[in-house]
């Protein structure tokens, strides 16, 4: 340690703690005395060495701390004669300094490595952050994604026209001998949930060859040239393995329309969507690579991208039908324990428009549910329970009795009881007074028949019914409670009551207006369509359009009204027994319906003219409902 004291004091107290080091008086003292033969002086630490006569060379040398400034005493070494040696000052501190900017440094740069190696984890391999250019696409020589065509059930058509691909890949002969050329892509366009991934799972697992796969957005970058690079960068690989697949998931993040939407577009999306076009069928041919994309937007999608040559085939994976929700169910039960007296049949039946997706998620709520309630398999009860939750949703606590309770029992008998009325609709499934998440005081559920919901094809009749049915709810609340005691709680009902009729006189040609489509779905800007979207109508046009609208509304909304009142008596029985049981099953409300009608039902007629307004009838929450 190097210390420099104020004074020979402060060398005199050392000296107790070390023999060799003696004060500054006794080294003058010996000085002096001539009894110093050398002596050696470090300035950087204010130090002297020096031995004396006689001393042997195995002994160490004494010390002495000398004052911060003397330059007397080399002067008085070199009068004397005494042999002296002025040490150099060390570089110790220039060495530390230098290694702790070296350790800084190296520290800092290990830390940069630690974020490099994290941030490349998930793209690939070490060192692909500074690879910007490089393709992010997995890779696989056989992939083993552990899903075969076995798995995959409901979409036949779309697994028989890729099972061809795989085909054209193991055994390209069979089709070239005929003069068929293997398709350069193939495009999966289909609604969420509808199993297009788990196609390219099943392609990828059946073909047995490379396989590289990627999502749409995965191209696009914050720099400007980065997605056309990692395209090349694609196809370069692709082209070194091929024959091959290369997988495109969420190909709508990039191929959307060019030149489209606010300000133009995005020119670094438009100038890899560019390099992608040319990848695919370009001026060099890419024999040997086939690329499956997929999408649930394929009307946004560029023209360029869809045309033969680039995506010869587009499948159409759409919702499964009764047939293929029965298969989805038969998959996605083989690992769940499901009583013997569950009929997958019957949940077939219940779920139209279901997507795969959607019943896989069914079964697996119904398992949860199973779990919960400590049984050991799957019940009846518990896909009962598990459809609410995935359509309406979670099941909350009971509502006591109180003037809540009434007014809700009222609305949804109102939709209950001309669901089971009218001549058109679809049966009730369930009517309940059980809140649900969501705001959701209680509902009226319809099994809407399977056919239609297949084909898309609903008729004039249905659409009036429904709206009718959407208007029961209000219609019961008038004609018991009064217009006063009218709650909100039909704010969702008006909603699709509107959409409804206004669908009906400006798409479907349904209206005195005309056979007519005068608007057109899906111009948002968003979407990469124009900034300013055309009108299709003039005002005049518009003004007939409300008034063909509120006339359709009015209409039913008075059939409704007089379908409740003629059957008063009825709902005030059918509002009895919910409020006790607080839930009634089709069949059994039905059977009630039966029962207490005196009269049998009458099927209203829709060309029929208006049912004026009826004054509201009294009601006493404290006593019930008063008979007419």
């Amino acid at each position: 340690m190097c210390f420099a004291p104020l004074s020979p004091g402060l060398a005199q107290s050392g000296s107790d703690a070390n023999e060799t080091v003696v004060s500054y008086s006794e080294f003058l003292q010996d000085l002096q005395d001539k009894k110093v033969t050398k002596v050696d002086l470090y300035q950087e630490q204010r130090l002297a060495k020096f031995r004396l006569e006689g001393q042997s060379e195995s002994d160490p040398p004494k010390e002495v701390y000398l004052f911060d400034r003397n330059p007397e005493l080399v002067e008085y070494l070199r009068r004397s004669g005494v042999s002296f040696t002025v040490v150099p000052a060390g570089n110790d501190r220039a060495v530390v300094g230098l290694i702790s900017n070296l350790m800084l440094g190296f520290f800092i740069l290990f830390i940069f490595l630690m974020i490099i190696r994290r941030t490349s984890s998930g793209s690939g391999g070490p060192g692909q952050i500074l690879n910007f250019g490089k393709s992010r696409a997995r890779f696989q020589i056989e992939a083993e994604t552990g899903v075969t065509f076995g798995d995959v059930a409901g979409i036949e058509e779309a697994k028989e026209e890729l099972q061809e691909v795989v085909t054209f890949l193991k055994n390209a002969e069979k089709f070239t001998a005929v003069g068929a050329r293997i398709p350069k892509g193939v495009l999966l366009i289909g609604p969420p949930g509808t199993g297009k991934t788990l196609l390219a799972k099943a392609i990828a697992g059946e073909a047995g060859v490379p396989f590289f796969s990627i999502s749409g957005s995965e191209f696009v970058e914050m720099f400007v040239g980065v997605g056309a690079s990692r395209v090349r960068d694609l196809f370069k690989k692709a082209k070194e393995s091929a024959p091959c697949l290369v997988f495109i998931d969420e190909i709508d993040a990039v191929g959307r329309q060019r030149g489209a939407g606010i300000g133009g577009g995005n020119d670094e999306r438009e100038q890899t969507l560019n390099q992608l076009l040319t990848e695919m069928d370009g001026f060099e041919g890419n024999t040997g690579i086939i690329v499956i994309a997929a999408t649930n937007r394929p009307d946004v999608l560029d023209s360029a991208l869809l045309r033969p040559g680039r995506f010869d085939r587009q499948i159409t994976v759409d919702l499964p039908s009764y047939k293929g929700r029965r298969q989805i169910l038969d998959v996605h039960a083989r690992d769940k324990k499901v009583a013997d007296d569950v009929s997958l049949d019957t949940i077939a039946r219940r779920t139209p428009g279901f997507s795969g997706a959607e019943l896989a998620n069914l079964l697996n709520e119904a398992a949860i549910l199973t779990a919960r309630r400590h049984k050991k398999a799957i019940t009846t009860l518990e896909i009962d329970d598990a459809i609410d939750r995935v359509t309406i949703g979670l099941t909350l606590t009971p509502l006591l009795d109180s003037k809540k309770k009434w007014l809700i029992a009222y609305h949804e008998v109102g939709h209950a009881l001309l669901m089971t009325l009218l001549k058109n609709s679809d049966p009730l499934n369930k009517v309940t007074i059980i809140p649900r998440s969501g705001g959701v005081g209680g509902f009226a559920q319809q099994v809407f028949d399977e056919d239609r919901v297949d084909s898309g094809l609903y008729t004039r009749a249905w659409l009036l019914d429904q709206i009718t049915i959407l208007l029961g709810g209000r219609s019961a609340e008038v004609e018991v409670f009064g217009d006063a005691e009218v709650t909100i709680g039909a704010s969702s009902d008006l909603r699709a009551v509107a959409n409804l009729a206004r669908e009906m006189v400006t798409r479907y040609g349904m209206s005195d207006l005309g056979h007519l489509a005068l608007e057109t779905p899906g111009n948002e800007v968003f979407l990469g369509r124009d900034l300013m979207p055309r009108s299709e109508y003039s005002e005049e046009v518009a003004v007939q359009i409300d008034r063909q609208v509120r006339q359709i509304v009015s209409h039913c909304y008075d059939i409704a009204r007089k379908l409740i009142r003629d059957h008063r008596l009825l709902m005030d029985k059918l509002v009895d027994v919910l409020l006790e049981q607080e839930t009634i099953e089709g069949d059994q409300f039905r059977e009630l319906v039966r029962q207490y009608s005196d009269l049998p039902v009458k099927e209203p007629s829709w060309h029929s003219p208006p049912v004026p307004t009826p004054a509201p009838v009294a009601y006493d929450l404290s006593h019930g409902p008063i008979a007419e």
